[in-house]
């Protein structure tokens, strides 16, 4: 019989884009406040990919991963789901922006072997975790890479995006070896 074993921590990643820079700011404050310092951060880029936020947030979408310094618990990615929620809504009842959703932050976890996201969507290929959260093996680490599966969203796919999530994997290994 296999036994149960503790799990490595992970390295907690967050997705934000907005088409205002100083929201992209509030949110990084906040989540730095929340999670520690920022390690690594993307490029910005151009969301492109869907219309689908056009209604609420605008046009003209620019996306930036954050990845934390401190590792976490995978088991925390429900909790980081919700509080990430809430910073989004709290910024939009502030009212600082003219869009009914000025900031979308989207967590994630990386492990040496996968990306997972969080969502509150149920899809066949998604897994209850609690709370309302669901988790979605988004990436898989093949062949010294991230590989996209068929439900993949499309910036996932993009090269820069996958290249840079195996520079955060990297940076994982690195955190992995300070933390032990």
């Amino acid at each position: 019989m296999a036994e149960p074993r503790p799990q490595k921590p992970v390295l907690l990643v967050v997705a934000a884009f907005s088409r205002h820079g100083d929201a992209l700011a509030w949110g990084r404050d906040r989540l730095a406040e929340a999670y520690g310092p920022v390690g690594l951060t993307s490029p910005p880029f151009e969301f492109h990919h869907t219309e689908y936020y056009q209604a609420s947030m605008g046009a003209g979408l620019r996306k930036q991963f954050l990845a934390f310094e401190v590792l976490v618990a995978p088991d925390r990615l429900p909790e980081v789901k919700l509080h990430t929620n809430r910073l989004e809504q709290a910024l939009a009842l502030a009212r600082s922006f003219p869009d009914a959703r000025p900031l979308n932050l989207d967590p994630g976890v990386l492990s040496l072997g996968k990306f997972l996201l969080a969502t509150t969507k149920d899809q066949a290929h998604r897994i209850y975790l609690r709370d309302g959260i669901f988790a979605e093996v988004t990436l898989r680490f093949e062949a010294g890479c991230f590989e996209p599966w068929p439900w993949t969203y499309a910036d996932y796919r993009e090269p820069q995006v996958r290249d840079w999530l195996g520079e955060a994997r990297e940076y994982y290994k690195l955190r992995l070896r300070s933390a032990a």
